[in-house]
């Protein structure tokens, strides 16, 4: 059986639901292939079950120093069992909604494997999806005049120390754990460790962070690094940076994993109950039908130009499969890109250098633009700006006064070359900058507009005025 469409969407998790969403607002006939759930690693295995787990832990911790606010609690106890319900709740009332979009859109959803075919007896060039049923019925054959490849990615695996689901477990089987582990290593100190680290501290595990670079999320400003070390030091979170795990002195036991762990001062042995392998994510390229294009792969990602071609023009690629910034809201973007190029629609080019990213760890950071080091290997003269929380006001008021707002800022034309903040709300803060960053805001614009008072926004106020020696409050 064979169904023509203007538009098919191999995975429908967050750029492939949004592609098929926009497609349908702008009258093209869309299918969606996926293999499992709609809303993909993002609702199911990532953003929304991690963040809601973090919740959590968020109230566990401030209920626990509640006598710091003048109020008092007695036999405060986690409940895990319902840390999960809760969590499951949100995912499914979210997942519902995903699939009433979809029936609103008139979007057709096939579930089960779709496969990229060659040219054949269906279309003359390669695109035509051969799906295979999850329900082991006869496979369709879906005749497009556009592919979207949306088909993310999964967690990174080392060598010798692959996932049995007891000992080493990655994200999607933390996700599932019945119990808060006594203790726990984590191999990986980028984003994705650093929140389970801040997670699993606040439900009480005892937590060693092992990362191979020098320092924690590596990717992020020296600064900002060098203060959540410190933080999740301050938490009695073990951090071992300049470190490597020798997967051939793993020991499993009964109740505990041990391994050797090369150092730049020696040998350490650390032991825990479990080991969650945290270092990164590899796209799923693999059986979705490439072999049958001319679509380029380098480095385990499909390559794409500015609009989002591969190498093939009517076919897209979208999202962590391409590799670069792998976050939700960059595939949501990518694939609304893609959409409007289909339909012949202006589009706007993404600058990456101008997405937020975002740790929903205990603190929060966040960050926007190049780091202090990055803008001077660009060649630019840096003037820069770090406002303490301590004397903000309001950050005194929630009783999260650690961390601060940095500004880096061109020293010639006073332009805003990067935000970095690590604190109280780092996570919405941070889009007052990217707004800033998007309309070339100058460290003048920023440091003139009326925050409000009390506000957590006032540091960022203050950053762009202590650039220029006139902070008011330090």
């Amino acid at each position: 059986m064979t169904v023509e469409y203007d538009l098919v969407i191999l995975g429908g998790g967050t750029g492939g639901y949004v592609a098929a969403i926009r497609a349908a607002q702008l009258g093209l006939k869309t299918a969606v292939v996926e293999k499992e759930k709609l809303g993909g690693t993002c609702l199911h295995k990532g953003c929304i079950p991690t963040k809601a787990l973090l919740r959590s832990a968020e109230v566990f911790r401030t209920v626990k120093e509640a006598d710091k606010f003048g109020v008092m609690t007695e036999n405060t106890a986690l409940q895990f069992k319902q840390v999960q319900e809760r969590k499951e709740q949100i995912v499914n009332t979210l997942y519902n909604g995903i699939q009433s979009l979809m029936k609103k859109g008139k979007i057709d959803v096939y579930y089960g494997t779709g496969r990229i075919m060659g040219p054949s007896i269906f279309s003359p060039q390669s695109g035509t999806i051969s799906v295979e049923a999850a329900d082991g019925s006869e496979n369709r054959m879906l005749v497009p005049k556009h592919v979207i490849i949306s088909t993310g990615s999964r967690p990174k695996s080392i060598p010798g120390l692959e996932v049995d689901g007891k000992w080493i477990i990655s994200s999607n089987e933390a996700l599932l754990l019945e119990r808060v582990p006594a203790s726990v290593i984590i191999v990986g100190g980028g984003v994705i460790g650093i929140e389970w680290a801040s997670m699993l501290a606040d439900f009480g595990s005892h937590v060693t962070i092992i990362e191979y670079a020098d320092r924690l999320i590596p990717t992020e400003d020296e600064d900002i690094s060098a203060e959540m070390a410190r933080l999740l030091t301050k938490r009695g979170i073990d951090i071992i940076t300049g470190a490597e795990v020798q997967p051939n002195t793993v020991e499993k036991q009964p109740d505990l994993i041990r391994v050797e762990v090369e150092t730049k001062r020696g040998t350490q042995i650390i032991e825990a109950e479990k080991m969650l392998i945290s270092v990164g994510r590899s796209a799923n390229i693999e059986n979705i039908g490439l072999e049958n294009t001319e679509i380029i792969v380098e480095n385990g990602c499909i390559q794409v130009n500015n609009v989002l071609q591969t190498n093939e023009s009517h076919i897209y690629a979208v999202g962590d499969v391409i590799g670069g910034l792998q976050l939700a809201h960059v595939a949501s973007h990518e694939a609304m890109m893609a959409v409007e190029h289909i339909a012949g629609e202006e589009t706007l080019t993404i600058d990456y250098t101008a997405v937020a990213k975002c740790i929903y760890s205990n603190p929060e950071a966040a960050s926007v633009g190049l780091t202090e080091k990055e803008a001077k290997e660009r060649g630019f003269e840096v003037k820069t700006g770090k406002f303490p929380f301590q004397a903000v006001g309001k950050a005194l008021v929630f009783g999260e006064q650690a961390g601060f707002v940095k500004i880096v800022a061109d020293q010639k034309t006073d332009d805003v070359l990067g935000v970095h903040i690590i604190g109280p709300n780092a996570t919405e803060l941070i889009s007052e900058a990217a707004l800033a960053q998007m309309v070339d805001a100058s460290v003048w614009e920023i440091g003139k507009m009326i925050h409000p008072h009390p506000s957590l926004s006032e540091a960022m106020g203050e950053a762009a005025l202590l650039i220029e020696g006139k902070a008011i409050h330090l």
